[in-house]
């Protein structure tokens, strides 16, 4: 068989975003070939989103991800059924009539991402190949109690959407596509012992993080298969909400811990209390992690440290092309490294962190300083981490770029010059002060390309 053997062929980096291609049955080694089928059509999909609009032959993607002609023809067929692929167009071949060109059709599937700041909302709508074609910022405290937030991020969610909401009728059936070409009504998950997921893109699910927890209902669909009347009919091509905000918090569980300065947030569920208010799936995350999903979703390769200062100061790390979340999620709590015993006091409680120094320099106006104590953190990640660069982003970042670059690069140089190490480059993230929300995006889209993302 050839099948998922070639399955590095295509490009994904570690595709545990599509149920885990390759499951051993309970009896004994079997294959998994529910799983198996949907880690396939993800690597299709993958394929067809990195092709672009010229698009790729059958031919082709059976060559890349070492699936049969065969299997390819039975994959594109379904998402040719549900609009997710259209022809492109002819190319000649080297022997035979000229083979027929496939692409990814962007507008079939859409995805939300939410940066919930400590004071203000900022949400993206983007297609499947995650360009952003709708935007909404709102002021926002995220002290002010979680009816107040939660009805906030679900009113600039529906801005963003092309219809907004509907009116209380529930999701109407959109691109829950079984493996057989079943559709399923509205997520997915309507047999009645399996855990529900959400939506199947032509067979690929989105595990995890997406789902709620065994026993609860996803907001949309029950287990049941019916809809459920909730208050949010929204976008039919929605797959899903990504939220990215500040730590700590449980990603796998979608539960928040003691934000920083915000300590009433302890324990808050918050992925189920949006999943249930918009009736669609929702992935929760930190901010700095969904901006490091994003900018390796657009092409940043390697290992890399994106370093966030905006109201807050925190580092998403990408290790060998993944994002490293750590055991419990704790990964990253950069602005929380202390580098001045019995230094000021932070909001964490704890005194002389980084964040604690670097924000009150940049209060003081003293950008110089802010940049030569951030540089100090970023050069202790550097000899713990050995990355190949480091990234600087968020709203202070973006308001003086070339203070924090040179400032942040300076450090790093005079630790090269001690060390006899080639000095790490230190560059502005692309995206600006929107790419925390973008990111937020690419936490539901990765896993439909197999890239794991949430």
């Amino acid at each position: 068989m050839r099948g998922t053997g070639g399955a590095g062929a295509a490009g994904t980096a570690g595709v545990t975003g599509a149920t885990g291609a390759a499951g051993a049955g309970g009896g004994g080694g079997g294959v998994n070939l529910l799983a198996l089928r949907s880690h396939n059509a993800a690597l299709v999909l993958d394929l067809l989103r990195t092709a672009g609009d010229e698009g790729i032959s059958r031919l082709e993607l059976a060559e890349r991800t070492g699936l049969t002609p065969q299997a390819v023809s039975k994959i594109t067929a379904r998402l040719r059924e549900n609009g997710l692929v259209a022809e492109a167009g002819r190319r000649a071949s080297t022997g035979g009539k000229p083979r027929t060109v496939l692409r990814l059709v962007p507008e079939a599937g859409h995805a939300v991402g939410v940066h919930l700041d400590r004071d203000e909302v900022r949400v993206v709508l983007v297609d499947l190949r995650g360009t952003v074609v709708g935007e909404r910022r709102a002021a926002l405290d995220l002290g002010a109690g979680a009816e107040a937030v939660l009805g906030a991020v679900g009113e600039t969610v529906a801005g963003v959407l092309p219809g907004g909401f509907a009116g209380g009728s529930g999701l109407r059936p959109g691109l829950g596509v079984g493996l057989e070409g079943d559709v399923r009504p509205g997520v997915a998950g309507s047999d009645g012992g399996s855990r529900p997921e959400s939506t199947g893109l032509g067979g690929v699910s989105l595990p995890g993080p997406a789902g709620l927890d065994d026993g609860s209902r996803p907001g949309v669909a029950g287990f049941d298969g019916g809809l459920l009347p909730g208050p949010a009919g929204l976008d039919p091509s929605l797959l899903g909400v990504g939220v990215a905000l500040p730590g700590p918090l449980d990603h796998v569980r979608g539960v928040l811990h003691r934000v920083t300065g915000f300590p009433g947030w302890d324990g808050f569920p918050l992925r189920e209390a949006l999943a249930g208010r918009l009736g669609v799936p929702v992935v929760v995350d930190k901010d700095t992690n969904a901006a490091a999903l994003g900018l390796a979703a657009g092409g940043e390769g390697g290992s890399f440290a994106y370093l966030h200062l905006g109201t807050g100061l925190g580092a998403g790390l990408v290790i060998g092309g993944s994002v490293h979340r750590g055991a419990r999620t704790g990964a990253g709590e950069f602005g929380h490294q202390v580098i001045q015993l019995d230094g000021p006091l932070c909001t964490c409680g704890d005194r002389g962190c980084v964040e604690a120094l670097c924000l009150a320099a940049v209060a003081r106006g003293d950008l110089d300083e802010a940049a030569r104590v951030l540089g100090a953190g970023a050069a202790n990640l550097v000899g713990l981490l050995d990355i190949d660069v480091v990234l600087l982003g968020g709203r202070t970042v973006a308001a003086a770029p070339e203070a924090f670059t040179a400032g942040v690069g300076a450090v790093l140089e005079a630790r090269s010059r001690r060390t006899g190490q080639d000095a790490v480059p230190v560059r502005v993230a692309p995206g600006g002060d929107g790419a925390v929300a973008v990111g937020a995006a690419q936490l539901v889209l990765g896993p439909v390309f197999g890239r794991g993302g949430g």
